[in-house]
């Protein structure tokens, strides 16, 4: 999707808000805070601020079509291409890992068809990530649907529902990671961008 149609039409926020009314879930508040953040961090480390924001409020809207797991990745994936927003398409389908392997993948089923799974195998394989990929990755390990949150709280919630798997910790260790080259792409924490809010969220 490109940044002046965000701003055009509002595209992202009405396909968002459409894919609520499908499947109502926490989900899209999770995805509009994962937004507002990735939106906060581009300003300070000079990316596309309308781009970002769009990445953040779309990577989950395979969700739309009802309580899916795995199946959601390559769901959006379908959707976005189908409306010509391929950039958002290319979110929707690396959101959940910053390590290429669907083993990474945090949820309980693999609920996709072969040919899901062979597809989205070789698209994850041949993948060439960029910031935005990163940016939509930190986002959503920092982002509950009441707020951003320190990454440990984020991804202890995420254990508490799903358990552990062979790539838990090294997925961890790739989100860390990820933190780390943005905090000095910004030149500050970026907990410190949602001080406040990350206090409030996080010991709440």
């Amino acid at each position: 999707m490109k940044a002046e149609d965000v701003r055009r039409d509002k595209d992202a926020e009405s396909l968002l808000k459409w894919a609520n009314e499908q499947n109502p879930g926490p989900w899209a508040a999770h995805s509009e805070t994962v937004a507002r953040a990735a939106a906060e961090i581009a300003v300070h480390c000079g990316l596309d601020v309308e781009k970002a924001y769009a990445m953040g409020l779309l990577h989950d809207i395979g969700r739309y079509e009802g309580v899916r797991d795995l199946h959601h990745v390559v769901a959006g994936y379908e959707l976005m291409q189908n409306k010509g927003f391929h950039d958002c398409a290319h979110i929707c389908l690396t959101h959940s890992f910053p390590i290429k392997d669907i083993g990474a993948y945090s949820g309980k089923n693999f609920d996709c068809t072969q040919a899901e799974l062979d597809f989205l195998k070789k698209s994850l394989a041949d993948a060439e990530y960029d910031e935005y990929d990163s940016l939509i990755q930190l986002c959503d390990s920092i982002c509950l649907p009441q707020g951003v949150c320190l990454m440990d709280v984020r991804l202890l919630n995420v254990v508490r529902r799903y358990g552990f798997n062979d790539f838990t910790l090294k997925k961890w260790d790739a989100l860390f990671a990820l933190k780390a080259y943005f905090d000095k792409r910004c030149a500050c924490n970026i907990y410190d961008l949602f001080h406040d809010e990350i206090r409030e969220i996080s010991f709440s």
